[in-house]
């Protein structure tokens, strides 16, 4: 977490994270930016609901990471300054690496509309979300619009994450947070604000969808389920060609399974099914203390047991200290990114609609300069039309390497990461990766689909690919660290 931003965040048990052109518009596929670029929406797929695409029918796969507080944002308080720098270097350097999505917090001091009295909406403070949509239009970048993140108004802990506008005593609908996800009354204050919304900005492509709260389980008090059905009805009614969703907080320990995650993946109306999970020492899960790919791919099968064919995002993730108190020490550390390139790699392999978004963008990603890592898994997966392939997730047993595949209709992809490189040998015992030499991988094919395939061999760590044979019924891999992809393309 950035100490940058320290007035607006706290770090807190399993909710711990900030209170606060289309080229690469599928990263699979190049899209000429253009003024009809973005006149398509992002939708579940009708071809496999498992994964996205776009209105139009080209597949969409939302390559980026979370981007929600500005601290340059924070420090302008209620100035009403529209300039937004962080957001126009983030956003370029993202596009540079074929990047084409970022999740925002419209709640952030940059953004929030509401922010002198309940119920009240500042068309000044909009115009700076007027400037950030502009942004993400001029470097194709589709943005999931967080809507709001406060835990309590005044009645409960962490002072950070209260909005005490919302209380009677500061004329407000609710006498205890309760009240504002229970009462009829603040109910229909928010479908006012959800309408206010709309009103601004309904129908706008350049909009991935709506999220309704960030970790809305930790809220102090309400059924959050219940109020989340309604507004999830409310948002599909006002943006009916926007996704809605709704996200509660890190999946770090067993009970979370029956208590939290089925609910949301259940929940009526939720389009996307999203995980929060991260490398936590302090995590109840022991899952959650190991291999960062271990832990990534771990949540997307969580969810994906729970037998709903809805898309899956590993839609935060990175590495805390312990019990969220702050980011993680070692990511100064990681100079090359493996933690970034698991969170990316892992999910996806794992069956996910896209690769995981990390959480420290400011602290970890945009200081140790890691927006590369994006364009190396674009291009891992270019002109792959997911929903086409209908990819079954899979995974091939190596004494050296785990093999993450997805087996689909014209196209093999495996991922194999080194079992011996983890955060712990090369972060916190200083050992480098060791060169993996003529590994091979037993291929479980029909013979006429392996003969028919072209296969290659792709280096996200070099960005090369190469040519590799098949010696019988296995495939001799060339001389790489840490992980390598594997991608065969049936020929016709």
């Amino acid at each position: 977490m950035s100490t940058s931003v320290l007035m607006v965040v706290v770090w807190v048990g399993m909710c711990g994270e900030q209170a606060v052109a289309d080229q690469a518009d599928v990263g699979s596929v190049a899209v000429s930016a253009g003024p009809k670029a973005f006149e398509v929406f992002v939708r579940v797929s009708p071809r496999d609901g498992r994964y996205f695409e776009l209105s139009d029918g080209r597949p969409y796969v939302p390559i980026g990471l979370n981007l929600a507080v500005s601290p340059t944002g924070v420090r302008l308080g209620v100035s009403q300054t529209p300039e937004l720098p962080d957001y126009e270097r983030w956003f370029r350097r993202l596009a540079e690496n074929r990047g084409n999505f970022a999740r925002i917090w419209l709640s952030s001091a940059t953004f929030d509309v509401e922010h002198a009295r309940s119920g009240q909406y500042d068309p000044e403070r909009a115009k700076r979300i007027d400037q950030l949509l502009a942004l993400a239009r001029q470097h194709g970048i589709r943005l999931k619009l967080c809507l709001e993140h406060f835990r309590h108004i005044g009645d409960g802990p962490q002072p950070h994450f209260a909005k005490r506008l919302h209380h009677v005593s500061q004329g407000g609908p609710a006498e205890k947070t309760t009240d504002f996800f229970d009462t009829p009354r603040c109910r229909e204050q928010f479908k006012g604000k959800l309408a206010w919304y709309q009103k601004r900005y309904g129908d706008d492509p350049i909009v991935f969808g709506w999220e309704l709260w960030n970790e809305i389980n930790c809220i102090a008090g309400g059924d959050w389920a219940a109020w989340s059905e309604v507004m999830l009805a409310e948002l599909h009614r006002l943006f009916p060609k926007n996704l809605a969703m709704q996200s509660i907080g890190s999946f770090d320990n067993a009970v979370y399974r029956e208590r939290l995650y089925r609910p949301l993946c259940t929940l009526v109306g939720n389009d996307v099914l999203q995980v929060h999970r991260y490398l936590d020492l302090g995590a109840r899960l022991e899952v959650c203390h190991g291999p960062v790919d271990v832990l990534a791919a771990d949540a997307v099968r969580e969810l994906q047991a729970f037998g709903v064919r809805k898309p899956i995002l590993l839609a935060e993730s990175g590495a805390v200290e312990r019990s969220h108190s702050g980011p993680f020490k070692l990511y100064q550390k990681d100079k090359a990114g493996i933690i970034l390139h698991d969170v990316l790699f892992a999910p996806f392999f794992a069956g996910a609609a896209g690769p995981g978004h990390i959480w420290h963008w400011d602290v970890y990603v945009d200081r140790m300069n890691l927006w590369w890592h994006f364009g190396r898994f674009a291009a891992a997966i270019e002109g792959i039309d997911p929903p086409a392939e209908k990819f079954r997730p899979v995974e091939i047993e190596h004494p050296r390497l785990r093999v993450y595949v997805l087996a689909g209709q014209k196209t093999w992809l495996a991922w194999c990461r080194d079992r011996q490189n983890t955060w712990q040998t090369e972060l916190a015992e200083d050992r480098p990766p060791q060169p993996i030499r003529e590994a091979a991988i037993p291929l479980n094919l029909p013979a006429e689909w392996v003969q028919s395939a072209h296969w290659r061999t792709y280096d996200p760590w070099t960005d090369k690919w190469q040519e590799v044979k098949l010696a019988g019924d296995r495939l001799v891999l060339p001389e790489f660290t840490r992980s390598l992809v594997i991608r065969a393309d049936r020929r016709q």
